[in-house]
């Protein structure tokens, strides 16, 4: 009976370790719990390297050996698996090149509301040479001090803004996202849309800017609600809302996505990651390199903020800003540069 026990519960964690490990091949990625467990990709597999420990350790006593070493070689392998995963992606590095005269650097930063002074964020977007800045949870007189610092610094910005709940007062930070576009990308507009939440994210607001001229990308400032129980549905219903604002091929997304890439899995078109828009941290090094929570070491921490682009684009370096993690925010600032892909 005891081996029998034994054999049940290492079919079990295998098929747990299986699911976290590739929730896309069970198609539970956006399912609770598994969406919250694989959200923290290193700590996952910092558990697993636990579990290798202690059932080797356990290994010694005769009676329960063939257990625990079974135990054993399932952790290791879901470790291997998890440190190649996380490797593919990138562990981190900063390879922003020089930025030249076609280039566009998008940067993303949840402020996490007043909690990030506005000089801090428009030192950091200058200092980057940032062309587009997606900036959820940020008031609409935040977004203005940004841009007034960033223009004392010479570096001008023309300064966007969708709210919900306007009526509210002293509504939650969460209720607005703001987006400051260089000039030198021409004008653009917020689309009635995103201002008035007919076509948006449901809980908390995304803004999808339009070039008045035509020539300039699409730019979508992004906010999903977070993954909580009791929003679920409507998490997923904003991952497919935000893949359905990346069916052009002139699209830039930047922003806080609630959710690692692992959670769009089957919502990308023809092998991208999220529509026809892939990742930019993927594939310039950074993509395992948490962006929330501040709190944690970034390989610890959940890649939730994204810069995504299509077909025109291609990403040329990022950088995932961890020397600003006691700025205020619980989210660290990510940068990407893209040059026309033609």
């Amino acid at each position: 009976m005891l081996r029998l026990f034994g054999i049940l519960a290492t079919v079990l964690f295998a098929i747990a370790a299986a699911v976290v490990t590739w929730p896309h091949f069970f198609r539970l990625e956006r399912t609770f719990p598994i969406a919250q467990i694989i959200s923290f990709r290193g700590l996952v597999l910092l558990a697993f390297a636990a579990v290798v420990l202690v059932a080797l350790l356990f290994a010694v006593w005769r009676p329960v050996r063939g257990f625990a070493l079974s135990v054993a070689l399932v952790a290791g392998i879901a470790v291997i698996a998890g440190v190649g995963i996380m490797v593919s992606r990138g562990l981190g590095a900063d390879t922003l090149p020089a930025a030249t005269a076609t280039s566009v650097r998008v940067m993303t930063w949840n402020t996490a509301g007043e909690a990030t002074p506005a000089e801090s964020v428009a030192r950091t977007a200058v200092a980057m040479d940032a062309d587009i800045i997606s900036l959820p949870e940020t008031t609409a007189s935040a977004g203005e001090s940004v841009a007034v610092a960033m223009r004392d610094m010479g570096r001008p910005m023309w300064v966007h803004h969708v709210q919900y709940n306007a009526e509210i007062a002293n509504g939650p930070h969460a209720w607005e996202t703001t987006i400051l576009i260089s000039p030198d990308l021409g004008d653009y507009s917020v689309i009635a849309s995103s201002r008035d939440g007919s076509s948006n994210t449901n809980v908390v607001p995304s803004a999808v800017a339009m070039p008045v001229d035509g020539d300039g990308p699409i730019v979508v400032a992004v906010h999903a609600v977070a993954p909580r129980a009791a929003y679920m549905s409507s998490w997923r219903d904003d991952l497919q809302w935000l893949a359905d604002q990346c069916a052009a091929s002139n699209v830039i997304m930047a922003g806080d996505f609630n959710a690692t890439v692992d959670h769009m899995g089957g919502l990308g078109v023809d092998g991208a990651t999220l529509g026809r828009c892939r990742d930019a941290a993927v594939s310039t090094g950074n993509g395992a390199v948490g962006t929330w929570t501040s709190a944690l070491p970034a390989l610890a921490g959940a890649p939730i903020d994204h810069v995504l682009h299509s077909s025109h684009w291609k990403p040329t370096g990022s950088v995932v800003l961890r020397s600003l993690d006691g700025s205020g925010s619980d989210h660290r600032p990510l940068i990407v540069q893209l040059e026309p892909a033609g």
